[in-house]
């Protein structure tokens, strides 16, 4: 059974920073890629990061590049997004996301607000 549990986020002023962390289980983790995506309210959801098995890839949004970056611990099952000088516009609740054998699996989300 494909499970996550995430952590990291809160509240934080525009520039700050916010490490968010996905543990996953159930599922061979460095053999899928993994992604963040992010949903605000009234919009739809939308992909932040992704990065490969073995980190040999790795792509974003244009709207966060420069300010976010993806990485993975594979010993540790566990997905990272390094959040920097973060803009009230990504205010969201954030989800990690594996697909599995054609099927789509989701964390709980973490809300992230960025206000001052």
């Amino acid at each position: 059974q494909v499970q996550f549990v995430e952590s990291g986020g809160g509240l934080v002023q525009p520039g700050g920073s916010l490490r968010l962390s996905c543990v996953a289980s159930g599922f061979t983790f460095s053999s899928y890629a993994m992604s963040w995506y992010r949903q605000a309210p009234g919009k739809e959801r939308e992909l932040v990061a992704s990065i490969t098995g073995l980190s040999s890839r790795i792509n974003y949004a244009d709207s966060v590049k420069g300010r976010f970056t993806i990485s993975r611990d594979n010993p540790k099952n566990t997905v990272y997004l390094q959040m920097n000088s973060l803009k009230p516009e990504d205010t969201a609740v954030y989800y990690c996301h594996v697909l599995w054998f054609g099927n789509a699996y989701w964390g709980q989300g973490t809300q992230v607000t960025v206000s001052s």
